[in-house]
């Protein structure tokens, strides 16, 4: 079984207009749509287009629960979550267009979750999770989760001995990299900030990271990503394809990337699979889907080099 654990989970609500988004004029919605926002959410998604069961955990708000419950149900993502009662699930407003390339996300904050679902969460953790189960923690934390909640969490997890990735930002991932995670995705200027000894070169810098990471993705954005796994880096260069919405993409990488370590892929195959399924991601108007077929065609015009040790 694979766990995601959103912390704090959102509705995306997706807003069309015509034309580019401009300041001092009238943007009117031409649409609404609505998905689910929070990167486990989008992780789950993906496991469950490649058909591998999985669970998504997390701490919703009462209000709009309903709401929350229909897209999940509608994008296939089983869950068990937690209910903090008298909030709301944060929406997240994503303006697109089909004239322009890419959208713009104003998220809000989302709540404050209560001592008791705090300490409900890792209840459930060590009651559901076990040893060979993988644990994906993806996004970032709701207001005054601190990083002491945080070194709980990861401890909680690290505690049953299942594989675990964080995809985090800022403090939290740092947290992650010192309590010995089994996967994180970094972006360049965040492996810099990990690291206490900075080297000259990004290889250098990845290589040294990965010596505490068995599974170390670098995000290089639209140059692909470098891969770290046991000794060797790889960089993958995607496709160029035509951008539509690149909210999610990432997700999407992570989701795919963990369902071809469950698949027990080869990683280089791995590599191409999330890259593939990120691409078509970008193809896409709305927050987390992609095109299964489309993201096979990706893959095989991905390229994988092997970064040789200088």
């Amino acid at each position: 079984m694979i766990y995601t654990i959103t912390l704090n989970p959102a509705i995306d609500r997706l807003l069309f207009i015509n034309g580019e988004l401009e300041k001092r004029k009238t943007n009117r919605v031409i649409k609404t749509a609505f998905d689910c926002g929070g990167k486990g959410l989008h992780v789950s998604g993906v496991l469950s287009k490649f058909g591998i069961k999985n669970e998504a955990l997390g701490i919703a708000g009462s209000n709009n629960l309903d709401q929350l419950y229909t897209i999940l149900e509608e994008k296939h993502i089983n869950h068990d979550f937690l209910v903090e009662a008298g909030t709301s699930t944060r929406e997240c407003f994503v303006v697109l267009s089909d004239d322009t390339n890419g959208s713009t996300m104003i998220p809000e904050a989302g709540f404050s979750v209560s001592q008791t679902n705090k300490t409900n969460l890792l209840k459930q953790i060590a009651k559901k999770v076990k040893k060979e189960d993988m644990v994906v923690i993806a996004g970032s934390p709701p207001p005054h989760y601190t990083l002491s909640d945080f070194k709980e969490l990861l401890e909680t997890v690290k505690n049953t001995g299942a594989f675990l990735a964080c995809d985090s930002s800022g403090d939290y991932l740092k947290l992650a990299v010192q309590l010995g995670v089994d996967f994180i995705k970094p972006n360049e200027e965040e492996v810099v900030a990990i690291l206490a000894e900075k080297a000259e070169s990004l290889e250098e810098n990845i290589r040294t990271l990965a010596l505490e990471i068995p599974y170390l993705v670098v995000s290089l954005g639209g140059k692909g990503s470098i891969c770290a796994h046991n000794g060797k880096l790889y960089q993958a260069i995607p496709p160029t394809v035509k951008e539509r919405n690149d909210t999610g993409a990432g997700d999407v990488f992570v989701g795919a990337f963990i369902a071809g370590l469950a698949m027990n892929m080869p990683i280089m195959e791995t590599l191409k699979v999330a890259t593939g399924c990120s691409a078509s991601k970008v193809m896409q108007l709305d927050s987390s889907n992609f095109d299964l077929e489309a993201a096979g065609q990706l893959k095989n015009q991905v390229s994988i080099i092997q970064l040789e040790e200088r």
